[in-house]
Formats: structure tokens, C-alpha cells, sequence
């Protein structure tokens, strides 16, 4: 690869516009590309897409550098960075639509001896149908060089940042680097040291792959028992936090705390990924995600029944993103309990409030009883408030404001 590094950023969301800052302000060329004009024209002017503290500081200083540009159409570089999103289809398997139109807009841009890096979180193997995608639309091209064509390497490098810490936890934590072959390792490992002082941890694509539905899947079977734990609980009469936290007193257990439910791309996504690849022995998994995927039921029941004696009750949906301090409404069971409540409890009026959003999202538009609402109001206005994110807006709120309010609270703050 050339001197100085100069790197293709295909995607620029919730981790590709933070990872490119990070790379431009680390001294990393950074072209950033993505489909969506409308971003691309906000970060080419330094205005933010995302809600991340600090990001905006640091966009302006690499626009102001030089060193980042965004647009809509595809560069040549020395590494391509694909982070799309990932979803998944009804029967739970990834749809990788999004990385194989990514190979497309990649392909035509290959002149040999790159690197394309995936980032985004994938189901085992993908990087190589990746590599087989770009190999197909370009013939002319060699994973291994041995036909004496032209080589292009492929790794997966799968992203580890926590919402709200994302500028921290880019450069300390680390990172896993997954080549294709060990060259293609070595060359990845050369764009992550740029900026990432963590350890960097060679293997193969698809243990790394596997690795990063791991940890997820880890962390959503735990949250699972904590949820189930939530529902005994309520039928015995017992304060679920208490129990907990009494539970947490031996030295050995460290159960976490129960919510609405699992949001966000990652956590609700991923075990479904090994599910699919195995579904034979991934029984646990399974479950998990199966309690989790069901805890937003609960908490419509517990709202339903809070209310049942009212004739037009009006219900205030404190918080939609997927937790605390952000804007990112993906897989969020806070927005579609709400939805679900409008629609369920028609005749109730449902006071939708995010104050890390700046209008009603688009899911909850043409509900003719879901109305945008500012947290203060709300409440005043509420029969009953629940609460699904423990926003900082909302830990502050005096207990008065609540007084005569039905309140079912889903994450233990208010207790």
C-alpha cells in the first residue's frame, strides 16, 4: 500500500462516521462515501448526523484538515472500510443486501493490491462471499496471485464501540482482525494501528466473524435472565432491583438489569446470525432471544391493565431510542412498544417523547393518537407515565411530578 495511508469509508452512520473522524484526525486520508446526499452534504459542511458527544468537535477539525471528504460516489483507495447496516430476513437470516451492493459500488474501483476491510456485523462466512462477489464482477482479479493476475485482500475487522462512548472506546479498545489470509491480516492490522491503541488480535475471517456475534449473543443471554427474572418477580410480588442487587452480593454473581426489552443493531440482531448458521445447537440462544423479543408484550400488559379503568387515558412513552443518551432508534423495543400501544389501546392518546430526536419518527407518523411531545408536558398531561430509557432528562424528574400518576417504570428508576 502507498504512503501516506488513504482509506474508503462506504457508510458513514452510527460506526462509520465516528471510525472515518477518528482515521482523518489520526492522519488517515479519508474518503467517506455514502448513499444518503443529504448526510453527505451536512458532513462536508461539519454538521453532525448522529447524536455522539464530541463527534461534531472532532468532524469539523477533519473536514477543516482536509483530511476527510464525504460524497455519494465511490473513490479508489489503498483500503475499503464497508460499514452498512445487516439486517435480517423473516426467518432470521442476514440479509446482506446492503454489503453486496457495497461490493458493486467497490469492484469498479479495484486496480489490484488493495484492501477491503469488513466492518459491518455479519453471519459467518460472509466475508468470503464477499470476496467471491468483487472476485465474480472482476475476473481480472486474484485472491492469491497465483495466475499472475492482480490481488486484492479481504479481512473482517468487526467494530466493539459502546453509543455515547464511541470516540473513547475507538482508539482504547481492541480490536479483532480477521484476514482472509495472513497477508490480508497484515495489511488490515496496518489500517486499525493508525488510530486504535488497543490490542490488536490476529485470526481468520470467520472465527472473527463468529467472535463478534459471540459477544453479543453472550451479553443477550444474560440480559434474557435478568428479563426473566423480571417477570417472576412480578408475579411473586418481589421488587426485581432489590433482588437483584442482593443477589450481586456474592462474590461470584453479577446478574444485570432487566428492561423492556433489546434494541439497538447489535445485541437484538446477532445471536440470530448463529442461530440460522446452526440451528440445531444453538438452543439457548434461541431462547434468549425469544425472551427478550417478548418482554415488550409484558410491559404493554402492565400498561394496559394501569389504565384499564380510564375512559380516554392519556399515557406518556418516556424514551424511544434503544438506550440511554442517544438518538439511534434501530431495533428499539421503546419505539415499538410505543407503536404497539398506540395501535393496541386505541383510545388512548400516547404522548411519544425522545429528547434526543427533534421530530416524531417516521414509525409513528399517520397514528392518529401518537402525539411528539416535550417531557414536561407530557407528564403533566399523562394518566400514566412509563418509562422505557433512563434518559439523564428523566433521572432528574422531581418524584412530585409523578404524584397521582400511574407509573410503570421498566427500568427500576424511579422505585
Amino acid at each position: 500500500m502507498s504512503e501516506p495511508l488513504e482509506v474508503v469509508f462506504v457508510g458513514l452512520g452510527y460506526i462509520g462516521l465516528p471510525t472515518a473522524v477518528v482515521m482523518a484526525n489520526h492522519g488517515v486520508r479519508v474518503h467517506g462515501v455514502d448513499v444518503n446526499a443529504s448526510a453527505v452534504e451536512r458532513i462536508q459542511r461539519g454538521e453532525v448526523t448522529i447524536v455522539e458527544p464530541g463527534l461534531e468537535e472532532q468532524l469539523k477539525q477533519a473536514v477543516n484538515s482536509g483530511r476527510l471528504t464525504a460524497t455519494t460516489e465511490m473513490q479508489h483507495g489503498d483500503a475499503f472500510v464497508i460499514a452498512v447496516p445487516t439486517p435480517f430476513k423473516e426467518n432470521h437470516e442476514g440479509d446482506l443486501t446492503y454489503i453486496m451492493s457495497a461490493a458493486e459500488s467497490i469492484a469498479p474501483q479495484l486496480r489490484g493490491d488493495e484492501t477491503v476491510i469488513l466492518e459491518s456485523t455479519s453471519p459467518p462466512r460472509t466475508t468470503e462471499k464477499l470476496a467471491a462477489k468483487i472476485m465474480e464482477l472482476r475476473p481480472d482479479l486474484s485472491l492469491d496471485g497465483e495466475d499472475g493476475k492482480p490481488v486484492v485482500h479481504f479481512a473482517y475487522c468487526p467494530e466493539r464501540i459502546l453509543p455515547g462512548k464511541a470516540l473513547e472506546e475507538l482508539i482504547t479498545n481492541d480490536r479483532i482482525i480477521g484476514g482472509r489470509t495472513p497477508e490480508a491480516g497484515r495489511r488490515a492490522k496496518r489500517v486499525y494501528a493508525s488510530f486504535c491503541e488497543g490490542e490488536l488480535l490476529e485470526t481468520d475471517d470467520v472465527t472473527a466473524e463468529m467472535s463478534k456475534l459471540t459477544e453479543n449473543s453472550f451479553r443477550d443471554v444474560n440480559i434474557a435472565f435478568a428479563n426473566e427474572l423480571s417477570l417472576i418477580a412480578d408475579n411473586l410480588g418481589i421488587d426485581v432491583w432489590e433482588l437483584i442487587e442482593l443477589a450481586n452480593h456474592h462474590p461470584r454473581v453479577n446478574i444485570l438489569q432487566p428492561g423492556p426489552g433489546v434494541g439497538g443493531h447489535c445485541i437484538a440482531v446477532d445471536p440470530w446470525f448463529i442461530v440460522a448458521a446452526d440451528r440445531e445447537n444453538s438452543n439457548l440462544i434461541r431462547t434468549a432471544r425469544e425472551v427478550n423479543d417478548g418482554k415488550p408484550k409484558w410491559v404493554i400488559r402492565q400498561v394496559e391493565e394501569a389504565c384499564s379503568h380510564i375512559e380516554s387515558p392519556v399515557i406518556a412513552a418516556l424514551g424511544l431510542a434503544f438506550k440511554a443518551n442517544i438518538d439511534d432508534l434501530r431495533e428499539s423495543p421503546a419505539m415499538n412498544i410505543t407503536k404497539d400501544l398506540a395501535q393496541h389501546v386505541s383510545h388512548a392518546t400516547v404522548l411519544a417523547v425522545e429528547p434526543n430526536v427533534s421530530e416524531l419518527p417516521k414509525a409513528l407518523q399517520g397514528l392518529p393518537n401518537v402525539e411528539f411531545a416535550e417531557y414536561q408536558d407530557a407528564i403533566e398531561r399523562a394518566d400514566v407515565v412509563l418509562l422505557l430509557v433512563d434518559h439523564d432528562e428523566f433521572k432528574a424528574l422531581p418524584a412530585a411530578a409523578l404524584k397521582g400518576k400511574a407509573v410503570v417504570d421498566t427500568k427500576g428508576l424511579w422505585r
